[in-house]
């Protein structure tokens, strides 16, 4: 079980830097990788490999499929919210919604014509999976994540620059545009090695890097690594509880975060109403 306790914990080191990143980004906390639609074209590109059946030409097609999902994905809805070299930050994010939104529409017109087996695949990898994990699965993922990760620490002090505003991150000698290239790159190469694995796992890279930052802090120097800890840690403990929980019936890890997810940015909501002065 050793193999599956390491992809468990990589994949949620990976979200949970990526997560932390895109926060500092966006410069709000209730954004995720998945607000650029990586995660979102990662499921069609695998959803569209199960339903060709790829996997039984090579195990690794399907992966592979999910991870040039998350890269194309990237690249329409830069390619939509960029103009003259600048990138707005409000229209990638609607361009990520809708994005997002158009291959969820792809995902279930696959529905309608695959048999329940291969529907029964589709959906068992939209809920995440780490059974059969082997030393292959880390070794092929582990590069793409820690390296990923280290480019995104190394951009740490002009995340906390943009936590200003970026007009003022420009004044202080920060290449914006420059770094929002980077930083989408690098989110995109780790979530799309992520969840090119193990499926799609939710809320890890949005509850994490909030709750990080109350133990150490909005500096992303220490929140970055802080928050890579805390979701590999948190995912497999999610894991164990899966695997545990119902035993001999196991849940996908998937649920698991999503039931602890759910009520967390509920109450994320519900306190950005009281700041904001929503009634």
């Amino acid at each position: 079980r050793l193999p599956r306790v390491l992809v468990a914990g990589l994949v949620g080191f990976g979200l949970a830097v990526s997560g932390a990143a895109m926060q500092g980004l966006f410069r709000n906390p209730l954004a995720s990788p998945g607000v650029t639609g990586v995660s979102s074209g990662a499921s069609v590109g695998a959803a569209i490999a199960i339903f060709f059946q790829a996997q039984f030409v090579h195990p690794w097609l399907v992966p592979l499929s999910a991870f040039a999902g998350a890269f194309a994905s990237l690249a329409l809805v830069y390619g939509l919210s960029t103009r003259g070299g600048r990138t707005d930050v409000s229209t990638l994010l609607l361009a990520g919604l809708a994005v997002g939104a158009f291959f969820s529409a792809i995902i279930s017109a696959l529905y309608h014509f695959v048999p329940d087996g291969v529907l029964r695949q589709i959906v068992y990898w939209l809920m995440g999976n780490f059974s059969g994990m082997r030393w292959d699965h880390a070794a092929a993922m582990a590069p793409f994540i820690l390296l990923g990760s280290a480019g995104l620490l190394a951009f740490a002090r002009d995340l906390n620059a943009f936590a200003l505003g970026e007009d003022e991150a420009s004044s202080m000698g920060v290449d914006v545009e420059a770094v929002k290239r980077w930083v989408l790159l690098l989110v995109a190469l780790v979530t799309g090695a992520s969840i090119s694995v193990s499926g799609m796992i939710g809320f890890v890279g949005l509850i994490v890097p909030h709750a990080m930052r109350f133990l150490v802090g909005p500096d992303h120097r220490r929140l970055i690594p802080a928050s890579g800890l805390g979701g590999a840690s948190f995912l497999i403990l999610c894991d164990l509880i899966s695997r545990t929980l119902f035993s001999p019936i196991e849940l996908r890890p998937g649920i698991v975060t999503s039931l602890f997810g759910v009520p967390f940015f509920v109450s994320l909501l519900l306190k950005h109403r009281q700041r904001v002065g929503w009634n």
